[in-house]
């Protein structure tokens, strides 16, 4: 930080604040990880200067040959570990890479993508009314059963009804299994592409702690960060099974994404994904992705223990999605509270849920970043401890039922938990803890 402190001392001290806000507190949004010290190196590199506009070997500017090197090299290291003939590592992040798949196999206004409803767990790129995905085609949304389940026979009935192009499975929400076997009938059934989108597991289908979409999807699409633990970007991937369908899919998917969609990629951004890539070919990454799933079934089991309700029952993957309603309290406050304690997560809607997106009755929360620093079960029987304590020191705090006062009431309360002895007390307790398991 040296070099950064003599010039722009401002934003090396925001840096600092930043690296010891994620060093003292418990980063449990499951979308989040922490990078490596390798990825991070590979980011801020001499590649961030160069133009590379087009393909390896067919690029556009001159003075490209080690970057095409770099790209070949991470395009290679994708295809081996998912066992795919194409990959696409160029996307900035996930929104423009399923942006891409759309623009390159549907025709906007006509065509159809069936996903599951935001409501629900999906993603706004799923075709949310709100997304580019909802309002440059049509859509349909699937729902999660009263059980919080995906329900297939549903989802194959309304794919039957509404036949759609492209059908998405995958999700922001959803801590249960998906039957990818069962979704690729589905679409095969109505001559639909199957497009898979693990942004979320990624890291855990590579360790084998979840299943492949590979043999039942036609299109791939991942984020790189989340539990595979590389920088923001993403990658989009062409299956065998896609290519039968399609034989021109890869070239689709390509131009798409150039000259579409992008302009040149970020070749820094793609020497880190190879980097995370290689990182993910060893054993302790499959230990790792291994253990995310024993820490988040141990704090789902522990939260259950204190009366907390979770979708789905519990959870198969990184991710818990806890129901307040039992609890008497809105998930905006609750996120709030916990995050004055050092707990970080994301209020969150639940299946059927009754409030608006930004009062959503629960909290979104999981193991990939806490896992990376080395903590484990023991670890995630006291994390769920704090999570009680701070839920039941704000029980009494009920959000106004009157939207104009909301606003307000928000603002107050975060006044009052910043200078609650119960979750500063907590909030100590909680940096202790990090101390022994620092950041990579």
């Amino acid at each position: 930080m040296s070099r950064i402190l003599k010039t722009d001392p401002q934003i090396a001290k925001l840096i600092r604040r930043e690296e010891l806000r994620q060093q003292n507190s418990l980063q449990m949004i499951p979308s989040e990880n922490h990078a490596s010290r390798a990825v991070q190196e590979a980011l801020a590199t001499v590649l961030v200067n160069k133009y590379s506009e087009g393909y390896p070997k067919k690029r556009y500017y001159q003075g490209n040959k080690i970057i095409d090197e770099v790209e070949i090299l991470a395009q290679e290291r994708a295809k081996k570990l998912f066992g795919v003939p194409h990959v696409n590592v160029q996307p900035y992040s996930g929104s423009p890479a399923n942006t891409a798949i759309y623009f390159a196999l549907l025709k906007p206004l006509r065509d159809k993508i069936m996903g599951l409803s935001l409501a629900f767990g999906g993603h706004l790129t799923h075709g949310a009314p709100v997304s580019i995905s909802g309002k440059y085609f049509k859509a349909a949304s699937y729902e999660l059963d009263k059980n919080g389940y995906l329900d297939y026979q549903a989802i194959e009935k309304l794919a039957l009804r509404e036949r759609p192009k492209i059908i998405v499975c995958g999700y922001t929400a959803y801590p249960r299994t998906i039957d990818f076997k069962r979704f690729g009938q589905i679409a095969d059934k109505v001559g639909a592409y199957l497009l898979a989108d693990i942004s979320h597991i990624t890291g855990l289908i590579i360790a084998g702690v979840h299943p492949s979409p590979v043999p039942y999807a036609h299109v791939i699409m991942t984020t790189t960060h989340k539990t595979l633990r590389g920088p923001r970007g993403a990658m989009i991937m062409a299956t065998a099974k896609g290519l039968e369908k399609d034989p021109d899919l890869a070239e689709k998917i390509d131009k798409a994404v150039f000259p579409g969609l992008q302009g040149g990629p970020h070749d820094n951004q793609t020497a880190a994904i190879a980097v995370a890539l290689r990182e993910a070919q060893g054993k302790p990454f499959k230990a790792y992705a291994a253990q995310i799933v024993k820490n988040s079934k141990t704090l789902a089991k522990e939260l259950t223990h204190f009366g907390f309700s979770l979708s789905g029952g519990g959870t198969d993957n990184h991710l818990i999605l806890i129901d307040l309603r039992n609890k008497g309290i809105n998930g905006a406050v609750a996120a709030i509270a916990l995050e004055a304690a050092g707990i970080i997560v994301n209020k969150n809607a639940v299946p059927h849920d009754s409030m608006p997106p930004f009062y959503p009755s629960g909290i979104r929360l999981g193991t990939p970043a806490i896992t990376t620093r080395g903590m484990k079960e023991k670890e995630m029987t006291k994390i769920a401890d704090w999570i009680n304590q701070v839920i039941e020191e704000i029980k009494k705090e009920k959000l106004p039922e009157e939207k104009e006062k909301r606003v307000d009431f928000i603002r107050d309360f975060k006044t009052r938990v910043a200078k609650n002895k119960k979750l500063l007390s907590i909030a100590s307790e909680v940096k202790s803890l990090c101390q022994k398991f620092p950041l990579p």
